[in-house]
């Protein structure tokens, strides 16, 4: 009897890869801001200024007492001028305005600062409607952020405004995980690469692009090992190699119940399977396990079946290795046309989902449902997601897509 999980629900399969994940976070490394954008921030950040960090002018215009306007207009006598990035020290007194650029510090005294455009200037009288309000186009210091207060935590994905809130803060560099070295493999001996000649009974190595231009999108850098032969010994060589040397190892087919398929017979000897097939489709044969050092999947080899379990369970295996704390954005569209299932597995229809006129998303199913329809996946640009048990959805129901690149 095998110890591990199969045929198993596919929640359960994500509830492993989770538990998995999170046992094997990758460690810690800081790096500058340059090289921080998108990746997975592994401590919590404080801010050690507040932001702004002094009171200042939201506005070109002139710096003011509120308490000095009166009735329609308020002749004002400029004694100064302030410009960003340059404290003069200049402060001012009753009835008097000082000329100051967006940015920079407002003056002693001051409160508010009338826009350029509204005022009248003569010689060294500025003339200031009395429509100003108390306190107008000041931007207050702290009050975006104050010293100390949480403003990034750990598991955040590091997006550009995020990047830019830590560099308006000084900081240089973030903690961040370290992402996952990546090694792929295709497999079978009927595989060819692109560019050569056929021979009768062979295919060209198509899961190869395709799953190291998935990884890529994800900011991950593949390296691709030769192709598996159907050879036992070789195929047990290439895996612990590679299992000694990378973080994960990703092959595409190879993992069903075929005579030539010899990969989940070298997991289980030389590592661990944490659950082998699970009630998806397509997909159904994906295997997960650990292998020396390396965390370990096994796709299917049908193309479709690669895009549906890399975007389902192996995106969730690099982000919890990396400790992402976020969810991955959820979105819903409504049918274009009816879905009629009849099997129990959940199911990733392929889709083209598009905005409507008013605005709403349309997911458009694709009819051909066979794995190996990678002209239809290239057609779509999404997967949807049909949940476990017989489902008729109408046109016009919610539906949960999966984007993909």
């Amino acid at each position: 009897m095998n110890d591990y999980p199969t045929r198993l629900g596919f929640d359960q399969a994500r509830a492993i890869i989770d538990t998995v994940a999170a046992a094997h976070r990758l460690e810690r490394e800081r790096v500058p801001l340059a090289r921080a954008h998108g990746r997975v921030l592994a401590t919590d950040v404080d801010a050690p200024i507040a932001l702004p960090p002094f009171d200042n002018s939201a506005m070109d215009g002139f710096a003011l007492r509120h308490a000095d306007l009166d009735g329609e207009q308020t002749a004002l006598r400029l004694v100064g001028e302030q410009f960003a990035g340059v404290a003069s020290g200049q402060g001012i007194g009753p009835g008097e305005c000082l000329r100051i650029t967006t940015g920079a510090p407002l003056p002693a005294g001051a409160d508010s600062v009338a826009i350029k455009e509204n005022v009248r200037v003569d010689g060294d009288r500025v003339w200031v409607p009395g429509s100003v309000a108390r306190g107008a186009n000041v931007r207050h210091a702290g009050e975006d952020v104050n010293v100390g207060d949480p403003v990034l935590a750990a598991g955040d994905t590091l997006t550009p405004a995020r990047v830019s809130l830590a560099a308006s803060l000084g900081l240089d560099t973030l903690e961040v995980s370290r992402r996952p070295t990546v090694a792929v493999f295709t497999s079978g001996d009927e595989l060819v690469e692109p560019g050569m000649a056929l021979a009768p009974g062979q295919i060209y190595d198509s899961n190869r692009e395709l799953l190291m231009g998935l990884l890529r999108a994800e900011g991950l850098e593949p390296t691709a090992w030769p192709r598996l032969p159907d050879d036992p010994r070789a195929v047990e060589i290439a895996l612990r190699d590679a299992g000694c040397a990378f973080d994960l190892v990703i092959t595409c087919g190879a993992v069903s119940a075929g005579e030539k398929d010899h990969i989940p017979e070298v997991i289980e000897r030389f590592g661990r399977i944490h659950f082998w097939k699970v009630m998806m489709k397509p997909g159904m044969p994906v295997l997960f396990g650990s292998l020396d050092q390396c965390r370990f999947l096994g796709l299917p080899g049908n193309p479709v079946s690669v895009l549906a379990t890399w975007l389902s369970l192996g995106r969730a295996l690099a982000d919890g290795l990396q400790g992402r704390r976020e969810p991955r954005p959820q979105r819903r569209a409504r049918l274009a046309a009816p879905i009629d299932k009849a099997h129990a597995r959940r199911e990733f229809q392929r889709a083209r989902v598009d905005s409507d006129d008013d605005g709403v998303l349309i997911a458009t199913p694709d009819p051909a449902t066979g794995s190996h329809r990678l002209a239809a996946a290239a057609a779509a640009n999404a997967l949807v997601v049909v949940p476990e048990g017989p489902q008729m959805l109408a046109a016009g129901a919610v539906v949960e897509v999966l984007d993909y690149p």
